[in-house]
C-alpha cells in the first residue's frame, strides 16, 4: 500500500477547477525502484532538496506511490485529432498529474508523471513505459531547455523493476517531468464537444490565469487567449526549425495552451538537410515531415479556434469570422520569427533591408537542400566562414560556385561571428548518440547517457573530449533511421 510522504507540497487547482477533465487515480506500485537519472539543478530550481529526492520517499514521489500529503493524482482528460483523425476521448492513459508546485519564485509548475501504470483512459494499453524512451525524453527535452526553447523539462527518470512488453521485453520506468501545465488544444476540443459552454469558459478562464494573464483585460479576453497562443506557437515552431528538430506527433493533443513543446515520443533532430525528413515509424504518409511543421501547427490552430468559436461570439457567422482574422495571424508571425531567427543564425545585422537579406536566406536554404549538408555542423562552420575560414562549411556543399558567391555577397556585411556562436550549437543530441545511450541506460550502463548530457546541456560551449558529439552520424547509420513512441 501507498503512503504520503512531505518533500513536496502539491496543490490540486486543476483538479479542483476543471473536475470535468480528471478523473483521481492511484500510480502503480514500483516492485523495485531505482532511480536512473536526477536533474538536481531543476530540483532545486522547484525548491525541492536533490538529496531528498534520492531517499526512498523521494523516489516515491518521483514514481506515484508515495504522493504529498494532501495531493489529488488525476489523470486529465482530453480529445484530439490524431494524424488527422479526430478521437473524442483521450487523454492520460498511462500519466498522472500528481499536482502543482509552487517555485520559491512564486511559478506554478505541473508535476507529471508518465509510465506509471493504467488508467480508465487507457483505451487497451498497458499503461508503462520502457527504460529507452524514457531517457529520449529526458536527454532531448534537457537538450530543448538548453537551446532556450520552451519545453516540458525532465526532473527524474525511475526503473520501476517491472517488465514492459513491446517487441521484445524491457525493463519499465516512469518518467517524472515538469511543466508550466498540461493544457492543451485537445483540453479545448474535449470541453467543446460535451456542449458545455459553462465547462469550456472556466477552462479558458483557468487557461488564461495560468498562461496568458494579459488577455484578461482585453476587449474579448477569449479571442486574446487565441491570439496569444497563436503566437506562442508561432514563435516555438520556428524555433524547432531553425535547430532541426522534427517532433514527429504533432498531434492537437501535444499542443500546448502555454506555447512549450511537450510529448518527446519519435522525436528527432535532423543530420543531412531534407526538408521532407520523417523518422516517426508510425507517421508513413510523413504528415509530421520536418517541413510540414509550421502547417501542421496552423492547422492545429484552426481546430483550437473550432473548440473556442461558442465562447467568440453569440452568433456562429461572426465568431467564425473573428476566428479566420486572429488565425491569419499566425502565417505573419511564423515568417518573422523564421526570418528573425535565421538571419541570427547567419550574423547579419539588424535592420538588414528585406531586399538584401531575402535572396540570401532563400539561396542558402537552397544550397543546403541541394547539398544535404549536416544541418548543425554546417551553421555552426559558417561561423568560422565569418572570421575567414569557409572551408569548413565549403567542405559540406555541392555547388562550389554557387557557395562561393553566396559568401562573397554574405560576407560584404559584415556578418557578427560571436553573435553566431551565439545561436548556432555545437552539440544536439544527435540520433546515433542517443541510440548509442538509450541502448546502453536499457542495458544498465548510464555512462554514455551521463556525457550525452554533459554535451548537449551547454550547447554552444566548444569542449576538448566531445568532438564525437559534434561529428555527423555515419552514412549507414542514417539510411532508414526511425523512431517510436514507445507505446
Amino acid at each position: 500500500m501507498s503512503v504520503t510522504t512531505s518533500i513536496a507540497v502539491l496543490d490540486g487547482r486543476f483538479a479542483r477547477e476543471l473536475p470535468e477533465l480528471a478523473l483521481q487515480w492511484q500510480a502503480e506500485e514500483a516492485p523495485d525502484p531505482r532511480l536512473l537519472a536526477l536533474n538536481e539543478p531543476l530540483a532545486r530550481d522547484l525548491g525541492l532538496d536533490p538529496a531528498s529526492l534520492r531517499t526512498p520517499e523521494g523516489v516515491g514521489l518521483l514514481t506515484g506511490t508515495r504522493p504529498p500529503e494532501g495531493a489529488t493524482p488525476v489523470a486529465q482528460v482530453y480529445a484530439g485529432h490524431q494524424f488527422g483523425g479526430y478521437s473524442p476521448r483521450l487523454g492520460d492513459g498511462r500519466a498522472l498529474l500528481l499536482g502543482e508546485l509552487a517555485t520559491p519564485s512564486g511559478e506554478l509548475r505541473d508535476l507529471h508523471l508518465k509510465g506509471s501504470g493504467r488508467t480508465p483512459l487507457a483505451r487497451g494499453g498497458d499503461g508503462l513505459a520502457a527504460v529507452g524512451p524514457m531517457l529520449r525524453e529526458y536527454v532531448v527535452s534537457e537538450a530543448m531547455h538548453a537551446l532556450g526553447i520552451p519545453t516540458t523539462r525532465s526532473l527524474a527518470v525511475v526503473a520501476t523493476g517491472r517488465p514492459v512488453r513491446r517487441e521484445t521485453v524491457l525493463p519499465g520506468a516512469v518518467l517524472a517531468r515538469v511543466a508550466a501545465s498540461h493544457l492543451r488544444v485537445g483540453s479545448f476540443q474535449y470541453a467543446a464537444a460535451t456542449g458545455e459552454v459553462d465547462l469550456l469558459r472556466r477552462l479558458a478562464d483557468h487557461a488564461i490565469a495560468r498562461h496568458h494573464p494579459q488577455a484578461a483585460d482585453a476587449e474579448s479576453p477569449y479571442r486574446a487567449l487565441f491570439e496569444a497562443v497563436v503566437a506562442a506557437q508561432a514563435d516555438l515552431v520556428a524555433r524547432w526549425m531553425l535547430v532541426g528538430f522534427v517532433h514527429g506527433v504533432m498531434n492537437t493533443d501535444n499542443m500546448t495552451i502555454s506555447g512549450e513543446s511537450i510529448d518527446y515520443g519519435p522525436c528527432a533532430f535532423l543530420d543531412a538537410f531534407d526538408p521532407a525528413t520523417v523518422f516517426s515509424s508510425i507517421d508513413e504518409q510523413g504528415r509530421y515531415a520536418y517541413a510540414n511543421q509550421p502547417v501542421v501547427a496552423e492547422w492545429n490552430l484552426a481546430r483550437f479556434a473550432e473548440a473556442l468559436l461558442p465562447l467568440l461570439h453569440d452568433d456562429q457567422e461572426q465568431a467564425v469570422a473573428l476566428a479566420v482574422e486572429s488565425l491569419g495571424t499566425f502565417r505573419v508571425r511564423y515568417g518573422a520569427a523564421w526570418t528573425r531567427g535565421l538571419s541570427a543564425k547567419l550574423g547579419l545585422p539588424a535592420g538588414l533591408d528585406d531586399a538584401v537579406a531575402t535572396p540570401l536566406l532563400d539561396e542558402i536554404s537552397e544550397l543546403m537542400t541541394g547539398s544535404r549538408v549536416d544541418f548543425t555542423s554546417f551553421f555552426r562552420a559558417l561561423g568560422r566562414a565569418a572570421r575567414g575560414d569557409a572551408e569548413p562549411a565549403r567542405g559540406l556543399v555541392l555547388d562550389l560556385a554557387a557557395f562561393d558567391a553566396w559568401v562573397e555577397r554574405w560576407r560584404a556585411l559584415d556578418p557578427d561571428a560571436d553573435a553566431m556562436d551565439r545561436v548556432n550549437p555545437v552539440y544536439v543530441p544527435r540520433n546515433h548518440l542517443v541510440e548509442e545511450a538509450l541502448d546502453a541506460g536499457t542495458a544498465g550502463d548510464l555512462a554514455p547517457l551521463e556525457r550525452l548530457l554533459e554535451a548537449v546541456t551547454a550547447p554552444y560551449d566548444e569542449r576538448a573530449g566531445l568532438e564525437r558529439y559534434a561529428e555527423p552520424a555515419p552514412a549507414a547509420f542514417n539510411a532508414g533511421f526511425r523512431t517510436f513512441c514507445g507505446t
